[in-house]
Protein backbone atom coordinates (compact mmCIF):
# COMPACT_ATOMS: atom_id res chain seq x y z
CA UNK A 1 0.00 0.00 0.00
CA UNK A 2 2.75 2.71 -0.93
CA UNK A 3 -0.18 5.28 -0.57
CA UNK A 4 -0.06 5.20 3.30
CA UNK A 5 3.43 5.18 3.31
CA UNK A 6 3.51 8.66 2.54
CA UNK A 7 0.78 10.01 4.86
CA UNK A 8 1.10 11.92 7.99
CA UNK A 9 4.11 11.71 9.28
CA UNK A 10 6.07 12.27 5.93
CA UNK A 11 8.97 10.60 7.76
CA UNK A 12 11.42 12.08 5.70
CA UNK A 13 12.82 15.19 4.21
CA UNK A 14 12.83 15.59 0.79
CA UNK A 15 16.02 16.13 -1.43
CA UNK A 16 9.78 14.68 7.18
CA UNK A 17 8.18 31.86 18.96
CA UNK A 18 7.36 35.39 18.72
CA UNK A 19 4.12 35.40 17.71
CA UNK A 20 3.94 36.63 13.99
CA UNK A 21 1.79 39.50 13.33
CA UNK A 22 -0.87 40.01 10.80
CA UNK A 23 0.41 43.37 9.02
CA UNK A 24 -1.86 44.62 7.44
CA UNK A 25 -0.08 47.77 5.79
CA UNK A 26 2.02 45.76 2.86
CA UNK A 27 2.30 45.77 -0.46
CA UNK A 28 -0.39 43.57 -2.72
CA UNK A 29 1.34 42.72 -6.20
CA UNK A 30 -0.62 40.36 -8.84
CA UNK A 31 2.03 38.18 -9.60
CA UNK A 32 0.30 35.58 -11.91
CA UNK A 33 -3.60 34.50 -12.09
CA UNK A 34 -5.04 33.44 -8.50
CA UNK A 35 -2.06 34.98 -7.02
CA UNK A 36 -1.37 37.52 -3.87
CA UNK A 37 1.26 38.58 -2.17
CA UNK A 38 2.53 40.55 0.68
CA UNK A 39 6.28 41.92 1.40
CA UNK A 40 8.54 43.97 3.10
CA UNK A 41 11.10 43.16 0.90
CA UNK A 42 9.92 42.89 -3.13
CA UNK A 43 13.44 42.09 -4.57
CA UNK A 44 13.41 38.87 -2.31
CA UNK A 45 9.99 38.09 -2.58
CA UNK A 46 10.09 38.32 -6.15
CA UNK A 47 13.01 35.56 -6.43
CA UNK A 48 11.19 33.40 -4.05
CA UNK A 49 7.99 33.09 -6.21
CA UNK A 50 9.68 32.56 -8.78
CA UNK A 51 10.89 29.45 -6.99
CA UNK A 52 7.79 28.74 -6.18
CA UNK A 53 5.90 29.20 -9.12
CA UNK A 54 8.61 27.47 -11.16
CA UNK A 55 8.15 24.05 -8.78
CA UNK A 56 4.58 24.94 -9.09
CA UNK A 57 4.22 24.00 -12.30
CA UNK A 58 7.32 21.39 -12.62
CA UNK A 59 5.35 18.93 -10.13
CA UNK A 60 1.81 19.14 -10.58
CA UNK A 61 0.97 21.49 -7.71
CA UNK A 62 -2.70 23.15 -7.49
CA UNK A 63 -2.39 25.61 -5.11
CA UNK A 64 0.77 26.74 -2.96
CA UNK A 65 0.44 29.06 0.67
CA UNK A 66 3.95 30.27 1.27
CA UNK A 67 5.03 32.91 4.11
CA UNK A 68 9.16 33.33 4.70
CA UNK A 69 10.27 35.86 7.49
CA UNK A 70 13.48 36.53 8.53
CA UNK A 71 14.40 38.21 12.03
CA UNK A 72 10.57 39.15 12.67
CA UNK A 73 10.49 40.49 8.93
CA UNK A 74 8.09 39.59 6.23
CA UNK A 75 9.94 38.55 3.43
CA UNK A 76 6.90 37.18 1.44
CA UNK A 77 3.40 36.08 2.66
CA UNK A 78 1.71 34.54 -0.82
CA UNK A 79 -0.60 31.96 -2.56
CA UNK A 80 -0.75 31.08 -5.99
CA UNK A 81 -3.32 28.49 -7.69
CA UNK A 82 -6.92 27.59 -7.22
CA UNK A 83 -8.68 26.29 -3.76
CA UNK A 84 -11.11 24.69 -6.47
CA UNK A 85 -11.61 25.40 -10.12
CA UNK A 86 -12.01 28.74 -10.77
CA UNK A 87 -11.52 29.60 -6.92
CA UNK A 88 -8.24 31.17 -6.47
CA UNK A 89 -5.73 30.06 -3.02
CA UNK A 90 -5.74 33.01 -0.69
CA UNK A 91 -2.94 33.43 2.02
CA UNK A 92 -5.95 33.65 4.80
CA UNK A 93 -7.27 29.92 4.04
CA UNK A 94 -6.73 26.77 6.75
CA UNK A 95 -5.97 23.43 6.25
CA UNK A 96 -4.85 20.58 8.23
CA UNK A 97 -1.38 20.71 9.82
CA UNK A 98 -1.16 17.08 10.39
CA UNK A 99 2.47 16.21 11.79
CA UNK A 100 2.79 19.95 12.91
CA UNK A 101 1.15 19.17 16.07
CA UNK A 102 3.68 16.76 17.00
CA UNK A 103 5.97 19.87 18.18
CA UNK A 104 3.14 21.19 20.13
CA UNK A 105 2.56 17.83 22.19
CA UNK A 106 6.74 17.43 22.90
CA UNK A 107 6.31 21.38 23.76
CA UNK A 108 3.85 20.37 26.17
CA UNK A 109 5.37 17.43 27.68
CA UNK A 110 9.02 19.36 27.94
CA UNK A 111 7.10 22.54 29.94
CA UNK A 112 5.86 19.86 32.19
CA UNK A 113 9.57 18.68 32.30
CA UNK A 114 10.83 21.80 33.61
CA UNK A 115 7.58 22.12 35.78
CA UNK A 116 8.94 19.18 37.54
CA UNK A 117 5.52 17.60 37.11
CA UNK A 118 6.93 14.61 35.01
CA UNK A 119 10.37 13.18 34.30
CA UNK A 120 11.63 12.08 30.85
CA UNK A 121 13.37 8.62 32.39
CA UNK A 122 9.35 8.00 33.95
CA UNK A 123 8.48 4.79 32.89
CA UNK A 124 5.32 4.64 31.07
CA UNK A 125 3.73 2.34 33.23
CA UNK A 126 3.50 5.13 35.84
CA UNK A 127 0.59 6.12 33.94
CA UNK A 128 -0.31 3.70 31.66
CA UNK A 129 0.71 0.74 33.55
CA UNK A 130 -1.91 -1.68 31.16
CA UNK A 131 -0.28 -0.91 27.73
CA UNK A 132 2.13 -3.71 26.76
CA UNK A 133 6.02 -2.87 27.34
CA UNK A 134 4.48 0.06 29.47
CA UNK A 135 7.13 -1.16 32.18
CA UNK A 136 10.17 -1.03 29.75
CA UNK A 137 9.44 2.44 27.97
CA UNK A 138 9.72 5.78 28.95
CA UNK A 139 8.38 9.15 27.91
CA UNK A 140 11.67 10.17 26.70
CA UNK A 141 11.62 7.52 24.64
CA UNK A 142 8.31 8.09 23.20
CA UNK A 143 8.93 11.43 22.49
CA UNK A 144 12.41 10.49 20.63
CA UNK A 145 10.35 7.67 19.10
CA UNK A 146 13.04 5.20 20.18
CA UNK A 147 10.62 3.21 22.44
CA UNK A 148 10.72 0.39 19.81
CA UNK A 149 6.73 0.08 19.13
CA UNK A 150 5.19 -1.03 15.85
CA UNK A 151 3.73 2.22 13.68
CA UNK A 152 0.02 1.44 13.33
CA UNK A 153 0.32 3.67 9.72
CA UNK A 154 3.42 3.56 7.87
CA UNK A 155 4.04 -0.34 7.08
CA UNK A 156 0.63 -1.58 8.52
CA UNK A 157 -1.16 -2.93 5.37
CA UNK A 158 -4.52 -4.15 7.28
CA UNK A 159 -4.82 -0.11 8.89
CA UNK A 160 -3.87 1.43 5.19
CA UNK A 161 -6.45 -0.86 3.51
CA UNK A 162 -8.96 -0.27 6.08
CA UNK A 163 -8.29 4.16 5.84
CA UNK A 164 -8.35 4.31 1.73
CA UNK A 165 -11.23 1.85 1.74
CA UNK A 166 -13.25 3.93 4.81
CA UNK A 167 -11.74 7.87 4.41
CA UNK A 168 -14.63 8.81 6.32
CA UNK A 169 -14.57 6.91 9.08
CA UNK A 170 -14.22 8.35 12.66
CA UNK A 171 -11.45 6.61 14.46
CA UNK A 172 -11.40 5.95 18.31
CA UNK A 173 -7.87 5.98 20.03
CA UNK A 174 -7.93 1.78 21.23
CA UNK A 175 -8.72 1.31 17.20
CA UNK A 176 -5.22 3.17 16.34
CA UNK A 177 -4.10 1.04 18.72
CA UNK A 178 -4.63 -1.87 18.20
CA UNK A 179 -3.39 -2.16 14.80
CA UNK A 180 0.42 -1.59 16.97
CA UNK A 181 0.23 -2.82 20.59
CA UNK A 182 -0.07 -6.37 19.78
CA UNK A 183 3.27 -6.89 18.14
CA UNK A 184 6.62 -7.43 19.75
CA UNK A 185 8.91 -4.59 19.73
CA UNK A 186 11.38 -3.81 17.52
CA UNK A 187 14.20 -3.51 19.41
CA UNK A 188 14.76 -2.95 23.30
CA UNK A 189 13.63 0.80 24.16
CA UNK A 190 15.88 2.79 23.56
CA UNK A 191 18.73 1.23 21.43
CA UNK A 192 17.37 2.36 17.65
CA UNK A 193 14.62 4.52 16.13
CA UNK A 194 11.95 3.63 14.25
CA UNK A 195 9.25 6.41 13.13
CA UNK A 196 5.83 5.55 14.46
CA UNK A 197 2.32 7.63 15.69
CA UNK A 198 1.86 4.84 18.16
CA UNK A 199 4.17 7.00 20.22
CA UNK A 200 2.40 10.23 19.98
CA UNK A 201 -1.05 8.64 20.67
CA UNK A 202 0.52 7.16 23.90
CA UNK A 203 1.98 10.73 25.01
CA UNK A 204 -1.24 12.01 24.45
CA UNK A 205 -2.28 9.76 26.74
CA UNK A 206 -0.40 10.96 29.61
CA UNK A 207 -0.24 14.18 29.41
CA UNK A 208 -4.26 14.26 29.67
CA UNK A 209 -3.64 12.44 32.74
CA UNK A 210 -0.65 14.47 34.24
CA UNK A 211 -2.72 17.88 33.66
CA UNK A 212 -6.18 16.27 34.27
CA UNK A 213 -7.50 18.06 31.24
CA UNK A 214 -8.40 16.88 27.73
CA UNK A 215 -4.88 16.99 25.28
CA UNK A 216 -6.75 19.85 23.41
CA UNK A 217 -7.43 21.84 26.59
CA UNK A 218 -3.96 21.62 27.84
CA UNK A 219 -2.27 22.29 24.17
CA UNK A 220 -4.44 25.59 24.35
CA UNK A 221 -3.77 26.23 27.80
CA UNK A 222 0.39 25.78 27.65
CA UNK A 223 1.66 26.13 24.15
CA UNK A 224 -1.40 27.57 21.59
CA UNK A 225 -2.62 30.17 23.67
CA UNK A 226 0.50 31.52 25.00
CA UNK A 227 2.18 31.92 21.39
CA UNK A 228 -0.93 33.51 19.85
CA UNK A 229 -2.13 30.91 17.46
CA UNK A 230 -5.57 31.36 17.11
CA UNK A 231 -6.20 30.22 13.52
CA UNK A 232 -4.73 26.61 15.23
CA UNK A 233 -7.80 24.49 16.27
CA UNK A 234 -8.25 21.16 17.32
CA UNK A 235 -11.09 18.95 15.61
CA UNK A 236 -11.90 15.18 15.42
CA UNK A 237 -14.36 15.76 12.58
CA UNK A 238 -13.83 16.83 9.04
CA UNK A 239 -14.55 20.24 9.62
CA UNK A 240 -12.25 22.88 8.77
CA UNK A 241 -13.04 26.60 9.21
CA UNK A 242 -13.69 28.78 6.48
CA UNK A 243 -12.15 29.60 3.94
CA UNK A 244 -10.82 26.20 2.64
CA UNK A 245 -7.65 25.38 1.03
CA UNK A 246 -9.46 22.42 -0.54
CA UNK A 247 -7.49 19.24 -1.26
CA UNK A 248 -7.56 16.57 -3.64
CA UNK A 249 -6.01 12.68 -3.94
CA UNK A 250 -5.33 10.37 -6.07
CA UNK A 251 -3.96 8.12 -3.25
CA UNK A 252 -6.37 4.92 -3.96
CA UNK A 253 -5.39 4.48 -7.47
CA UNK A 254 -3.82 1.07 -6.15
CA UNK A 255 -6.38 0.00 -3.82
CA UNK A 256 -9.16 0.20 -6.56
CA UNK A 257 -7.08 -1.09 -9.34
CA UNK A 258 -8.23 2.24 -10.88
CA UNK A 259 -6.73 3.82 -14.00
CA UNK A 260 -3.85 6.42 -13.04
CA UNK A 261 -6.35 9.50 -13.83
CA UNK A 262 -8.54 8.50 -10.07
CA UNK A 263 -8.52 11.80 -8.94
CA UNK A 264 -11.48 12.90 -6.31
CA UNK A 265 -11.75 15.25 -3.68
CA UNK A 266 -10.15 14.78 -0.36
CA UNK A 267 -10.74 17.79 1.83
CA UNK A 268 -13.29 16.29 4.15
CA UNK A 269 -11.70 12.95 4.35
CA UNK A 270 -11.83 12.45 8.28
CA UNK A 271 -8.45 12.78 9.99
CA UNK A 272 -9.21 11.38 13.42
CA UNK A 273 -6.83 8.32 12.61
CA UNK A 274 -3.66 10.70 12.17
CA UNK A 275 -2.58 11.53 15.78
CA UNK A 276 -3.80 11.87 19.71
CA UNK A 277 -7.49 13.12 20.22
CA UNK A 278 -6.82 16.91 20.91
CA UNK A 279 -3.86 17.32 18.82
CA UNK A 280 -5.46 16.66 15.21
CA UNK A 281 -6.03 20.45 13.74
CA UNK A 282 -6.79 22.78 11.44
CA UNK A 283 -4.52 25.90 10.88
CA UNK A 284 -3.21 28.57 8.93
CA UNK A 285 -0.09 29.91 6.88
CA UNK A 286 0.51 32.42 9.64
CA UNK A 287 0.75 30.07 12.67
CA UNK A 288 2.34 27.54 10.45
CA UNK A 289 5.41 30.04 10.48
CA UNK A 290 4.95 31.29 13.78
CA UNK A 291 5.14 28.19 15.16
CA UNK A 292 8.41 27.24 13.58
CA UNK A 293 9.53 30.55 14.77
CA UNK A 294 8.47 29.36 18.00
CA UNK A 295 9.61 25.95 18.43
CA UNK A 296 12.48 26.72 16.65
CA UNK A 297 13.47 29.41 19.25
CA UNK A 298 12.62 26.97 22.59
CA UNK A 299 10.23 30.33 23.33
CA UNK A 300 8.22 28.67 25.71
CA UNK A 301 11.25 25.73 27.10
CA UNK A 302 14.39 26.38 29.28
CA UNK A 303 17.49 26.49 27.89
CA UNK A 304 17.85 22.77 29.03
CA UNK A 305 14.89 21.47 27.58
CA UNK A 306 14.92 23.00 24.18
CA UNK A 307 18.63 21.79 23.83
CA UNK A 308 16.80 18.28 24.46
CA UNK A 309 14.21 18.62 21.94
CA UNK A 310 16.87 20.03 19.10
CA UNK A 311 19.41 17.09 20.22
CA UNK A 312 21.11 15.72 16.75
CA UNK A 313 22.80 12.85 19.62
CA UNK A 314 20.70 9.98 17.33
CA UNK A 315 23.07 10.52 14.48
CA UNK A 316 25.08 7.86 13.86
CA UNK A 317 23.22 5.35 16.38
CA UNK A 318 20.50 4.10 14.59
CA UNK A 319 20.47 0.91 11.83
CA UNK A 320 17.48 -0.10 9.45
CA UNK A 321 16.08 -3.27 10.87
CA UNK A 322 15.17 -5.94 8.01
CA UNK A 323 11.42 -5.82 7.96
CA UNK A 324 10.88 -2.09 9.33
CA UNK A 325 10.37 0.35 6.99
CA UNK A 326 10.67 3.25 9.78
CA UNK A 327 13.52 2.25 11.23
CA UNK A 328 16.87 4.05 9.83
CA UNK A 329 20.01 5.61 10.62
CA UNK A 330 19.88 9.45 11.52
CA UNK A 331 21.93 11.12 9.49
CA UNK A 332 22.88 14.61 9.16
CA UNK A 333 19.93 15.01 6.10
CA UNK A 334 17.36 13.69 9.08
CA UNK A 335 17.52 13.16 12.54
CA UNK A 336 14.79 13.18 15.00
CA UNK A 337 15.19 15.50 18.10
CA UNK A 338 11.78 15.52 20.40
CA UNK A 339 9.10 16.03 18.40
CA UNK A 340 10.99 17.60 15.33
CA UNK A 341 12.90 17.02 12.95
CA UNK A 342 16.59 17.95 12.47
CA UNK A 343 18.02 18.80 8.98
CA UNK A 344 22.00 20.27 9.05
CA UNK A 345 21.17 23.32 11.17
CA UNK A 346 17.14 23.19 10.49
CA UNK A 347 14.59 22.31 12.36
CA UNK A 348 11.30 21.51 10.83
CA UNK A 349 7.93 19.52 10.53
CA UNK A 350 6.59 18.24 7.11
CA UNK A 351 3.34 16.51 7.24
CA UNK A 352 1.83 14.87 3.95
CA UNK A 353 -1.16 12.67 3.36
CA UNK A 354 -4.90 12.92 1.89
CA UNK A 355 -4.01 15.65 -0.50
CA UNK A 356 -2.63 17.97 1.98
CA UNK A 357 1.66 18.53 2.10
CA UNK A 358 3.23 21.13 4.09
CA UNK A 359 6.28 22.18 5.85
CA UNK A 360 7.09 24.81 8.71
CA UNK A 361 10.81 25.40 9.11
CA UNK A 362 12.85 27.29 11.29
CA UNK A 363 17.22 28.06 10.87
CA UNK A 364 18.23 29.41 14.14
CA UNK A 365 21.34 30.69 13.20
CA UNK A 366 20.36 33.17 10.48
CA UNK A 367 16.15 33.49 12.34
CA UNK A 368 14.51 32.07 9.03
CA UNK A 369 11.24 30.99 9.26
CA UNK A 370 9.24 29.30 6.39
CA UNK A 371 5.73 27.89 6.02
CA UNK A 372 4.40 25.93 2.89
CA UNK A 373 1.18 24.53 2.43
CA UNK A 374 0.64 22.75 -1.01
CA UNK A 375 -2.22 20.90 -2.78
CA UNK A 376 -1.82 18.85 -5.92
CA UNK A 377 -3.07 18.24 -10.01
CA UNK A 378 -4.07 14.97 -10.93
CA UNK A 379 -0.33 14.70 -12.37
CA UNK A 380 1.48 14.71 -9.10
CA UNK A 381 0.01 11.28 -8.36
CA UNK A 382 1.60 7.97 -9.57
CA UNK A 383 -0.25 5.14 -10.96
CA UNK A 384 -0.57 3.55 -7.18
CA UNK A 385 -1.24 6.31 -5.47
CA UNK A 386 2.02 7.52 -4.33
CA UNK A 387 3.41 11.20 -4.53
CA UNK A 388 6.02 13.81 -2.36
CA UNK A 389 5.84 16.39 -0.30
CA UNK A 390 6.11 19.45 -2.38
CA UNK A 391 6.18 21.86 0.42
CA UNK A 392 9.21 20.36 1.75
CA UNK A 393 10.83 20.76 -1.81
CA UNK A 394 10.18 24.34 -2.28
CA UNK A 395 11.50 25.29 1.63
CA UNK A 396 14.62 23.57 0.76
CA UNK A 397 14.67 25.21 -2.07
CA UNK A 398 14.24 28.92 -0.47
CA UNK A 399 16.24 27.92 2.03
CA UNK A 400 18.98 26.94 0.21
CA UNK A 401 18.31 30.82 -1.65
CA UNK A 402 18.17 32.60 2.01
CA UNK A 403 21.20 30.79 3.34
CA UNK A 404 23.32 29.62 0.72
CA UNK A 405 26.16 28.73 3.56
CA UNK A 406 23.47 26.68 5.46
CA UNK A 407 21.34 25.52 3.41
CA UNK A 408 18.48 22.42 4.15
CA UNK A 409 20.29 18.83 3.05
CA UNK A 410 19.10 17.34 0.31
CA UNK A 411 21.07 13.96 0.20
CA UNK A 412 18.23 12.42 2.15
CA UNK A 413 16.04 8.97 0.74
CA UNK A 414 12.07 8.82 2.68
CA UNK A 415 9.29 6.60 2.56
Amino acid sequence: MRGVTVLLCSVGLVAACTTSKHTTDQSTTTLAPSATMQTDDQAKADAIMKIVNDYKNEAHLKAVIVRVTQDGKNLVTAATGESMTGVPATVDMHFRNGAVAISYVSTLLLELVDEHKLSLDDKLAKYLPNIPHADEVTLGQLAQMTSGYHDFVIGNQAFGEELLKNPYKAWTTDEQLSYALDKPLWYPPGTNWDYAHTNYVLLGLVLSKVTGKSLADALQEKVLGPLGLKNTKPNLTAEIPQPVLHAFSGERRALFGSPPGLYEESTYWNPSWTLSQGAIETSNIYDLEASAVAVGTGKLLTPQSYKLMTSPDLRGKTTAIPGCVNCRPMTEAATYGLGVWISGDWLLQNPLFFGYAAVNAYLPKHKIGIAVAVTYEPEAFGPDGSYTNGGQSISSMIGAYLAPDDPPPTNSSHN
